[in-house]
């Protein structure tokens, strides 16, 4: 018997919808790559209902309670008095999601001498101290492109959010307003300018190939460069580093993984290289920008719009200054959460965990870390190292 310790988001502040808009969700089977979608034996929910929130439970209590295991379900995972320090401490299995991280830092798998599998129900691991897990010998697996066109669809929206000045608009319409020249002075078209991703695994490329119709200019620079064909296909330009790339983009979207090479990459002197009025779309994680320097970089006009769903710590204190910094558009982190997306990382994280409770491979793709060292999917997009550092930041979200 194993307990399994799950942390998921809270549910609908009117409860879990009895109803919803839509009656099914198309089934996908496999992606661009031709990699296949999850494939556990069975599943035990509905396809687009809600599954990432407590109530949910990702779908999987009655799959692990048939075979003797414990669930523990909790959104309360911040601050030492927590029911997930709490409950963690014989915990075997800790699911959690990039949505609602529960950050498995040092300290936290120090006190969890049991804990042997840090699942990630959708993409992004960094809320796992890496370096940690690869020490204790700790499995990290994630489900690896089960929400990644999901966050590029989201990204597309938000590019065009910002640069067409669509959430002021719509503002107006709220307030009664008809304030055609208030909305156009900041309204812009997407065509012809200059639009560049940081890193161009599968969301990166996901939002290449989207974009592509909207003839714009497409930039890209990654550690790992895409094949020939593929740049020509997409008539995309590669570039060897971040900086040369920023310089020529009118809007940079940043899609690479956090770790601490590209913690901070953003920053007051990054920033200072981008075309004055450029905008940037990041739903990649928030750390990955200098909080700060991106609040002073709209305030001084340097940027023209920054949006994105990701931030640090997360959910984000109350006087986080990315809540009120003038030009933005950040939500909740939603973009790879939708109920599409639900169905696929839940049927992830159950193919995941009865490849574990039977002792079988986990596919290659799904593995971040394994046996100690980087594998899978993690050996390609991560470094190892420690990401964690400031999310107890988090508690005071309970005193503020």
């Amino acid at each position: 018997m194993a307990k399994v310790l799950c942390v998921l988001y809270d549910d609908p502040i009117d409860g879990v919808p009895e109803q919803y808009a839509r009656d099914e969700i198309p089934r996908i089977t496999k992606y661009h790559d031709g990699q296949t979608a999850p494939t556990p034996s069975a599943i035990d929910f509905k396809p687009g209902e809600l599954l990432g929130s407590v109530s949910g439970e990702l779908g999987l209590r009655a799959f692990l309670e048939a075979q003797g295991h414990v669930l523990v379900v909790t959104s309360d995972k911040d601050g030492p008095d927590s029911e997930f320090e709490r409950e963690l401490i014989d915990a075997e299995v800790v699911i959690s999601q990039p949505f609602w991280p529960a950050y498995l830092t040092a300290a936290r798998i120090a006190k969890a001498p049991q804990l042997k599998l840090a699942l990630t129900a959708g993409i992004g691991s960094d809320h796992v101290d890496l370096q940690a897990a690869i020490e204790r010998g700790i499995t990290v697996a994630e489900v690896t492109f089960s929400n990644s066109i999901s966050v590029a669809e989201h990204v597309v929206m938000m590019i065009l959010s910002l640069v067409r000045n669509y959430l002021p608009s719509h503002e107006w319409v709220l307030k009664g307003g008809w304030n055609i020249a208030d909305c156009a002075a900041r309204a812009y078209d997407l065509e012809g300018m200059h639009v560049g991703t940081v890193a161009a695994g599968r969301i990166g490329s996901g939002v290449l190939r989207r974009l592509k119709p909207f003839e714009v200019n497409l930039h890209y620079t990654d550690r790992h460069r895409l094949p020939e064909h593929v740049e020509k296909e997409l008539g995309v330009t590669w570039h060897p580093d971040v900086e040369s790339m920023v310089k020529v983009c009118d809007v940079v979207t940043i899609n690479c993984p956090l770790h601490p090479e590209t913690e901070h990459l953003f920053d007051e002197r990054m920033i200072a290289k981008m075309k004055r009025g450029a905008y940037i779309v990041n739903t990649a994680r928030g750390k990955i920008c200098d909080r700060d320097a991106i609040a002073r970089a709209l305030e001084s006009g340097q940027l023209a719009g920054y949006a994105g769903d990701v931030w640090f710590p997360q959910p984000a204190p109350r006087d986080h200054p990315w809540r009120t910094m003038p030009h933005h558009g950040m939500t909740p982190h939603t973009s790879g959460t939708t109920l599409s997306a639900q169905a696929r990382y839940a049927a992830g994280a159950r193919e995941i965990l009865e490849c574990w409770f039977s002792k079988r491979p986990i596919r290659e793709e799904y593995l971040i870390v394994d046996g100690g060292r980087l594998a899978g999917a993690g050996a390609h997009a991560y470094s190892a190292g420690n990401a964690t550092s400031g999310s107890e930041e988090t508690s005071r979200l309970k005193t503020s």
